[in-house]
């Protein structure tokens, strides 16, 4: 008899700690193209391999980036921030560091960035949100420094995409970001994202970003996405 309880007990903890422990981690893999149409090769083209590792204490999202860009022999080094649910990132841990290609997409992993979107996916509303980070030199605008910059969007639901499998969601979005501090920089947002409900994923985003004041034919960044695998 004892150690059939000792067994119950043994079934009761192990339940216990299932129950209790941690999700799994979600791996998110897209496809890049950096001032190039995204594709599987060629120059300036590559994947973003993003890991949601799960709740901070302050519940936001611990995010991970790493970056491989084609025709290289190594992946650049892991960037892990803190995401939101507004979309606003903190890259709080040295070297506190964000590539182009991950502020395009880190802002739209927060959990309720398209939270206004309506069922219809034809509704209107504005974003708000900051980025703590050191943002790796892109176009000349950018410097590499830690600094916070202030983002605003204002972003349209223009309704399913036809025949799009599964189901997703065209939004345009105009947006603005402002250094605060520093050389007090800023740069114009374009984007259009295809945005799937079921998933809660952006599936494919187009961001191009302008640097002002412009000083050469370099002061854009052009960034699209193409999302190839998820876990759940």
């Amino acid at each position: 008899m004892k150690v059939i309880g000792a067994l119950v007990v043994l079934a009761g903890l192990s339940a216990q700690a299932v129950a209790t422990a941690s999700p799994p981690a979600r791996h998110l893999v897209y496809e890049f193209g950096y001032n190039t149409p995204v594709a599987s090769s060629g120059n300036g083209t590559g994947t973003t391999t993003i890991v949601i590792k799960g709740a901070a204490p302050d519940g936001g999202l611990i995010v991970s980036g790493t970056d491989y860009w084609w025709n290289t022999a190594r992946p650049r080094a892991t960037n892990t921030c803190e995401v939101y649910a507004d979309g606003t990132v903190d890259c709080s841990q040295a070297p506190y560091a964000i590539s182009p290609i991950q502020l395009t997409i880190f802002p739209l992993l927060g959990s309720k960035y398209f939270g206004a979107l309506s069922a219809s996916g034809t509704s209107g509303w504005k974003q708000r949100l900051s980025i703590k980070a050191a943002i790796l030199p892109g176009a000349s605008g950018f410097a590499g420094q830690l600094s916070t910059w202030n983002y605003v969007a204002t972003l349209q639901g223009k309704g399913p995409i036809a025949n799009s499998k599964p189901r997703t969601i065209l939004i345009e979005s105009d947006g603005s970001y402002a250094q605060q501090g520093g050389r007090y920089l800023k740069a114009s947002s374009k984007e259009r994202i295809a945005y799937d409900p079921a998933a809660g994923l952006p599936v494919v985003v187009r961001e191009t970003r302008t640097h002002l004041p412009q000083r050469s034919v370099y002061s854009n960044d052009l960034v699209e996405l193409k999302l190839i695998k998820a876990s759940r």
